[in-house]
């Protein structure tokens, strides 16, 4: 975390903690070795079952707490695919709430000392975001055929203009992965970075740390919230956009 080397000084390392490891040994990485990412994913994966499965078996008049939990993000996600991407956008609703539910109980997750947060990663948010242009593009062109490239012609622009403005929509439309995935990851791997920059102070400071532990606090309390609003944004972006692949063109 910090250390003195050779009196050369105060040494932080904040990236570290997104260096990927495997499990057992220290040999090379392949496509099949399980690494510390693919643990955290995995246990991702069964706080989803046990928070949506299991904590929803025994659905009574009062509910339980998980149960209650349960309903209320159910509740949250369907109301707002169906603000956002209009009644024929529930027929993604499970895809959504999946999508929504995996990053942010990552994020969360990943405030866990000593654990790992997936989607600091771009190798994992791109991967959300490719899935969830291709399945925009696919289910659009099989709604709407050769219809859905009218999305890319502003129809109340000027003549002249509509071909410029085709091309803008046309780039901003394929830099829409990038964009979705780096927002994602940029805000996680930053907010643990500062977390580990104030830590490795306070760790150098010794008992005169005062002042950079309640900053860690502050800054643990600030990325809570981010936590929940970085897949709050990449919820409703995914809403948008199935909005164009589902909805009437509005150009």
């Amino acid at each position: 975390m910090a250390t003195e080397e050779g009196g050369s000084g105060l040494q932080i390392h904040p990236m570290d903690q997104f260096v990927v490891k495997p499990l057992f040994g220290d040999g090379p990485i392949e496509w099949y070795t399980p690494t510390n990412v693919t643990l955290w994913m995995g246990i991702v994966v069964l706080a989803m079952v046990a928070l949506l499965i299991l904590s929803t078996r025994r659905r009574a008049i009062v509910p339980s707490r998980g149960q209650s939990v349960a309903e209320m993000f159910y509740g949250f996600i369907h109301k707002l695919v169906e603000d956002v991407a209009g009644h024929e956008g529930l027929k993604f609703f499970p895809y959504v709430m999946t999508l929504f539910m995996f990053v942010f109980l990552s994020n969360i997750l990943g405030l866990i000392p000593m654990s790992f947060t997936t989607t600091s990663h771009i190798a994992v948010t791109a991967v959300l975001a490719l899935l969830v242009f291709l399945t925009v593009t696919l289910v659009g062109f099989y709604r709407k055929g050769i219809g859905f490239l009218s999305m890319f012609w502003v129809s109340s622009a000027p003549l002249a203009l509509r071909p410029i403005l085709a091309l803008i929509e046309l780039i901003s439309y394929f830099v829409r992965p990038l964009s979705h995935s780096v927002r994602l990851g940029g805000n996680m791997m930053a907010g643990h970075a500062v977390i580990k920059v104030f830590a490795g102070f306070a760790g150098a400071m010794g008992v005169a740390s005062v002042l950079p532990i309640a900053a860690i606090a502050a800054v643990y309390g600030l990325e809570l919230l981010v936590a929940s609003v970085q897949a709050y944004v990449f919820t409703i972006l995914t809403c948008v956009y199935l909005r164009d692949a589902v909805g009437e063109a509005h150009h």
